[in-house]
């Protein structure tokens, strides 16, 4: 495989979608280097700089009198509504002007791995709390990262913790933290499940600033076993268990590689040197491991664009970032139509992947998208693609947009409509190859 083939499905991967120009770059550097760069980007990011984080204040239900009329809160909803779709709006914007667009996708892998859903926390705030933690905890020593989501106040309210008391524990954080979060499916038995429960309990959320408390009165300070280990466990404890188990060595490992290289198992021998470089339980080595691993750079064309990627790729490719009001709109309900909006993952297992993404009606979305994304493209890159002799349009295209290459099939479709680049940009856009990558 050529270098720059090889920076190409590097970026693709680990970028919400390369320009054109960062792939040059990204050539000249060098494979490793280029991991390197984005493991540990130099510089501030000036571009989230220039998407700081809304300040959303407090939660439109605290300042509600402890009896309020129907239209108070009526109005605390829609305020409510209004925060969570500003925050929305912020983290697409923050996703395509990111300079440090590694550390953005793993932002969003960790929303994905704990997925958690504002449709029933409620609160944009403590939404952005969390996200703040993915930020802050996301690269460095994954105990670190769980100790943090046991205290996480969207997390908890999510999975009931707040209900989880001494006298009556709730399982559902604890038989998630287990399944979905650390270890997979028969790591842990039912007895585990209930025992964890014991030791999570006492965890509540202040509605007012957002924070997960501790109650002693509400904890169970009781003898607890755990994955074979016995004692007075408390949440730290447990996540300290977890961590020690055998499966929690591959169990992040196998997520990384199905959410960043392939839908298709994990190799063996991939498996076992991930499992090694996360023996410290380190994610960025582990991600150093998985972006450096011989077989990762033979994983082209195995995993389908989710929708979100989709579109803050074809964003940033295309330099539709200043796109006008009426458009961006358009743009944030396609997200809405193809059921992927950040922030809203369907359940705690988080979204669907491969070809679900591709159905009939997704399709005909992606087209209604493409054309406004087309008719916001900046004209710096209608310029380049123009500038190219018609016949060879669609190899300019493919650049543009990081494809490696037509088949034989697309190519033929893009000749036919070479001369009119808005229109080549849009079936670049909903090509096979560009969603499958």
């Amino acid at each position: 495989m050529a270098e720059r083939e090889k920076v190409a499905h590097l970026l693709r991967r680990a970028t919400f979608g390369p320009t054109a120009d960062e792939v040059d770059r990204a050539e000249r550097a060098g494979y490793r280097a280029t991991v390197e760069q984005l493991l540990a980007p130099d510089g501030a990011d000036r571009g989230a700089a220039r998407t700081p984080a809304p300040k959303l204040g407090a939660d439109p239900y605290t300042d509600l009198s402890k009896k309020p009329s129907r239209e108070q809160r009526q109005r605390a909803q829609q305020a409510r509504k209004e925060q969570v779709q500003q925050l929305t709006h912020w983290w697409v914007e923050r996703m395509v002007a990111a300079d440090h667009q590694f550390t953005e996708k793993l932002v969003f892998f960790w929303h994905g791995h704990w997925a958690t859903s504002v449709q029933k926390v409620k609160s944009a705030g403590l939404m952005l709390a969390q996200q703040e933690t993915f930020r802050r905890d996301g690269r460095g020593d994954f105990g670190v990262l769980v100790r943090a989501m046991l205290r996480d106040g969207a997390l908890i309210h999510w999975l009931d913790g707040q209900r989880n008391t001494r006298k009556a524990p709730n399982e559902n954080l604890a038989r998630e933290l287990m399944e979905l979060f650390t270890l997979g499916i028969g790591a842990y038995t039912e007895a585990d499940v209930k025992a964890a429960a014991r030791a999570l309990t006492g965890w509540t959320v202040d509605r007012v600033d957002g924070t997960a408390t501790f109650q002693q009165a509400r904890h169970d300070p009781g003898k607890k076993t755990v994955l074979g280990r016995t004692g007075p466990l408390d949440a730290d404890a447990l996540a300290e268990v977890i961590l020690e188990q055998p499966a929690a060595k591959t169990f992040l490992p196998a997520r990384l590689w199905f959410r960043f290289a392939s839908g298709e198992p994990m190799p063996d021998g991939v498996r076992d040197r991930l499992s090694a470089a996360f023996a410290g339980h380190d994610v960025t080595a582990l991600v150093r491991a998985l972006l450096l691993d011989e077989q990762f750079t033979e994983t082209g064309g195995q995993l389908v664009k989710q929708p979100v990627e989709w579109l803050v790729g074809a964003v940033r490719q295309l330099g539709a970032g200043g796109a006008a009001d009426k458009q961006r709109k358009q743009l944030y309900q396609g997200l809405n139509r193809l059921d992927q909006v950040p922030f809203k993952p369907p359940s705690v297992g988080g979204w669907p992947s491969g070809t679900a993404w591709l159905n009939t009606f997704a399709t005909q979305t992606r087209v209604q998208l493409a054309q406004a994304l087309s008719a916001a493209a900046s004209p710096a890159f209608l310029e380049r693609l123009s500038a190219a002799p018609v016949a060879g349009r669609p190899e300019a295209l493919a650049r543009l947009l990081v494809v490696d290459a037509w088949t034989d099939r697309t190519r033929k479709v893009l000749a036919e409509s070479a001369k009119d680049a808005k229109k080549l940009t849009v079936l670049g856009l909903i090509s096979p190859e560009y969603a499958v990558h």
